[in-house]
């Protein structure tokens, strides 16, 4: 085992044919412990098409409703009765893996955990999502509002396998165990994606600040 306890390595067998001589399996010598890669170089290779890679044995984990984020701009009321606006939002949700490195989008590795995932439960998976729309919302004076949404979220588990077509740190297969955090569709195991209106009061600063803005002769500022 390396450093990290957590890459595996393989040795591929191979097979020369004597009469003499009967079947003969020669391995790769064993890696030194200062030879053996990172999580982060294997995945790289995989990444970059030098492994061979694949994404074994995907387990999809039980969806959730992830956390509420701010989607829009914020309005705040300068005026002394409730403003209401219609405040447009957008929310760009992408994944993860288990070292909080993003899953680039139409990269080899979302590429892979998607061919992987489709072929065991026989539904694509996506590296990210995005929605936006649009919201009446309401402000009470000397507040501030904005909308927030959360996003169904669902985990994925597997085990990259490496393989090269010549040893790499002693070894033709080296393998990494991952899960990576990712948009789920909605109404996935029953969760559904939230949009909600949310409010609090004005700061002291913020106060000051939207005084001049009603000298203006604005009612409400809106800012992000």
């Amino acid at each position: 085992m390396i450093k990290s306890r957590k890459i595996r390595f393989g040795s591929r067998l191979m097979a020369v044919s004597a009469a003499s001589l009967g079947l003969v399996a020669a391995m790769a010598m064993p890696a030194a412990a200062d030879d053996e890669p990172t999580r982060e170089q294997l995945i790289s290779d995989c990444a970059s098409g030098e492994g061979k890679c694949t994404f074994n044995e995907p387990t999809l984990g039980k969806a959730y409703l992830g956390d509420f984020r701010q989607v829009s701009n914020s309005l705040y009321n300068c005026s002394t009765s409730d403003a209401t606006q219609s405040m447009g939002w957008t929310d760009t949700v992408g994944s993860t893996d288990s070292a909080g490195v993003s899953v680039t989008v139409g990269g080899k590795i979302a590429d892979l955990i998607d061919l992987s995932v489709t072929a065991t439960y026989s539904h694509t998976w996506s590296s990210s999502h995005t929605e936006n729309s649009s919201l009446n919302m309401t402000v009470k004076p000397g507040e501030v509002g904005w909308i927030s949404r959360a996003q169904v979220m669902q985990t994925v588990s597997g085990t990259w396998q490496t393989h090269y077509d010549s040893p790499k740190w002693g070894h033709y297969f080296w393998f990494v165990p991952d899960t990576v955090t990712g948009p789920a569709a909605n109404g996935t195991d029953g969760q559904s994606n939230a949009v909600t209106v949310k409010s609090r009061k004005m700061t002291e600063a913020e106060k000051a600040s939207c005084s001049s803005e009603t000298k203006k002769g604005r009612a409400f500022v809106v800012k992000r």
